[in-house]
């Protein structure tokens, strides 16, 4: 009995092992169709990136990750989708992230030997990202999409270049303390350009969540709550939700096709 007990654990090990030797290679595989990037921000921080170009006249989506994550691990699953819908994609490791959620390595992060930034602290990652799309002969429109605290901080940079950015996606934009020096309300607020707010039915027990939505509606934004949605961009991710995240999918694609 102890064998068995002990052959079956072996066994269930080596199949763990195997998953997860499975998702490095799909990260790594998605990689390599894409073009490693970086550039600098102002305070002389690296910050890397990985482009996906279809045609430098297309649209192009600026796409940045949610805390303790990394572009390539969060995104593994909604980079393929959007490259059907024919945008260009810049997605970027902002110097706060990591491996926490979703696995992967944050390469920004790796090159920081002390790193003491907090959310806030990533704006100029995002400046600089958008620098470098203006700079290499991108004519197209250009999207931001942020996850949780670069959410805020894609509502931040909208606001601050409305003339050079034309909409912009959020998912689940972060709020209160850890966000302090730049909360994303007076954002939502004063954008004209064409946002969609979204956020999962989970979070709308928060009343900062209900007057986040609440905000966005008053000024004449698209919201959307995701019934079985998680935080995120990863309400995009159907090996992260509970269900379909179709309907979703069918928000996010109808809210882009303005910008084709």
């Amino acid at each position: 009995m102890n064998k068995r007990l002990s052959l079956s654990f072996i066994l269930l090990i080596l199949i763990c092992s195997c998953k997860e030797k499975d998702v490095e290679r799909k990260i790594i595989a998605e990689a390599r169709a894409s073009n490693e990037v970086y550039f600098y921000a102002n305070d002389s921080i690296k910050v890397y990136g990985d482009l996906y170009e279809k045609d430098k006249s297309a649209p192009t989506l600026l796409i940045c990750h949610q805390g303790g994550s990394n572009s390539r691990a969060e995104y593994k699953s909604i980079i393929p989708e959007l490259e059907k819908e024919g945008f260009n994609i810049l997605t970027i490791d902002q110097r706060v992230g990591g491996q926490y959620y979703y696995g992967g390595h944050n390469r920004t992060v790796a090159e920081i030997s002390k790193n003491e930034f907090g959310y806030c602290d990533a704006y100029p990652d995002m400046v600089a990202a958008l620098d470098y799309i203006n700079a290499n002969g991108f004519t197209g429109k250009t999207i931001l999409w942020g996850s949780s605290y670069s959410a805020t901080l894609a509502l931040k940079l909208a606001n601050n270049n409305q003339d050079i950015i034309d909409g912009v996606l959020a998912f689940s934009p972060a709020s209160g303390q850890p966000m302090e020096g730049c909360q994303p309300n007076a954002h939502i607020e004063a954008l004209k350009i064409p946002l969609l707010l979204m956020k999962p039915a989970s979070e709308m027990q928060s009343e900062r969540s209900q007057n986040q939505i609440k905000l966005a509606k008053e000024n004449g934004h698209q919201t959307y709550i995701a019934d079985n949605g998680v935080h995120g961009s990863s309400m995009l991710d159907e090996d992260r939700v509970d269900g379909s995240s179709a309907q979703t999918w069918n928000v996010v694609k109808t809210f882009l096709a303005q910008f084709k």
